[in-house]
């Protein structure tokens, strides 16, 4: 299942024009597993009004905020959305298939292989002027090499400017988020150990049906 995409084929473009949209996919996953907003919030580390907007698709949420729902909800990225496989380590600058997450101006470039046993994910994001990601906080790290432009990282109260050649390496549970706050479209290499398109066999925080963990005779409500 995969929502709509953008890459560089045109028939991958018409292939998935009729699919659901994000939002949808996730309220309909999300109801499957009987999670409330605030339940699947706590395990994304996102907040519950951002979900809400998603769900509705007022707000679109970011390749890796999307990478963070999809492991809370026991699936990989690639049940929302269309991704070019990358079997091979190799990619070439003018080769390079690009796609974006229905609704979202940025453009991402794939460049990490998948393999038994990889940890990193990378992408090259192409941000557009005026950019503002969501807030988000999770495991692993995260390093950032700005290759063109201009990005402005928000690290819990530290907010700072990198310009081409500057980097970033941080711990992922820090709340972080980024933005392009000029008028010109800024490329920025993108490198983590937050799972993208591996497949989660287990997530303990949702193990279980929520008949097990509530009281006899108790409803909660799933909104």
């Amino acid at each position: 299942m995969g929502a709509k995409f953008s890459v560089s084929s045109e028939a991958s473009k018409n292939a998935t024009a009729s699919q659901p949209k994000v939002g949808a996919l996730i309220r309909a996953r999300r109801r499957q597993l009987s999670l409330t907003l605030q339940e699947l919030c706590d395990a994304a580390g996102i907040s519950v009004g951002y979900l809400s907007q998603v769900e509705r698709d007022h707000a679109t949420p970011s390749l890796g905020t999307l990478a963070q729902l999809a492991r809370s909800l026991d699936v990989a990225v690639d049940y929302f959305i269309a991704t070019p496989s990358m079997e091979d380590g190799l990619t070439r600058a003018d080769q390079r298939n690009r796609f974006s997450v229905d609704g979202s101006s940025i453009v991402y470039e794939r460049i990490a292989a998948d393999f038994t046993g990889n940890v990193l994910s990378s992408f090259i994001l192409n941000v557009p002027p005026g950019y503002r990601s969501e807030t988000v906080s999770h495991e692993g790290e995260e390093i950032l090499f700005i290759l063109e432009g201009s990005i402005t990282q928000r690290l819990e109260d530290d907010e700072m400017v990198l310009t081409a050649g500057d980097s970033l390496h941080f711990r992922g549970n820090r709340p972080h988020s980024w933005s392009n706050d000029t008028d010109k479209f800024a490329r920025m290499l993108w490198t983590g150990t937050l799972p993208m398109f591996r497949s989660r066999t287990e997530h303990p925080a949702l193990r279980g049906s929520r008949a097990e963990t509530k009281e006899p005779g108790t409803k909660k409500e799933r909104k």
